[in-house]
């Protein structure tokens, strides 16, 4: 582990993983679109929700994939990596009540150029929201 306590890229192998879990509520759905400004009614008006597939206001995909980021820079590879790309692929919606849990696992180490590739994968009891796969530049006991 690195000074920070993160894993460096000497420390990680294929199938590691690590999860953190959240319950999405009201809150963080507002203040979300307060710093995303993306005030899109189907997350912050309750009234136009209804009116939709949905059935009600549901958490901003993005919102659910910052648990990704959470897992990645705190867990697995942790402190001192850097995150360099994430594909996403949005498969259902979160509903303010749902307890998302985002789980990261070690795909691939390119120990030569330092980088990491994880799956990455987001659930409600067990049912895939998201999706998709992050590269991660990761700190070295050579640096």
């Amino acid at each position: 582990m690195n000074a920070q306590n993160g894993y460096d890229i000497e420390d990680l192998k294929p199938g590691m993983t690590a999860s953190i879990a959240k319950t999405i509520n009201y809150a963080d759905i507002v203040l979300f679109a307060g710093v995303s400004t993306d005030n899109n009614p189907v997350h912050i008006n309750e009234e136009y929700a209804k009116t939709t597939m949905f059935g009600g206001r549901i958490a901003h995909g993005m919102l659910t994939s910052t648990l990704i980021s959470a897992v990645l820079g705190n867990r697995l590879p942790g402190p001192g990596c850097i995150y360099m790309g994430q594909t996403l692929k949005f498969k259902a919606p979160v509903h303010p009540g749902d307890t998302v849990t985002a789980t990261v696992t070690v795909k691939e180490v390119i120990l030569e150029k330092k980088r990491v590739i994880m799956e990455t994968v987001c659930t409600i009891g067990g049912k895939v929201v998201i999706d998709g796969e992050a590269t991660l530049m990761c700190t070295s006991k050579n640096d």
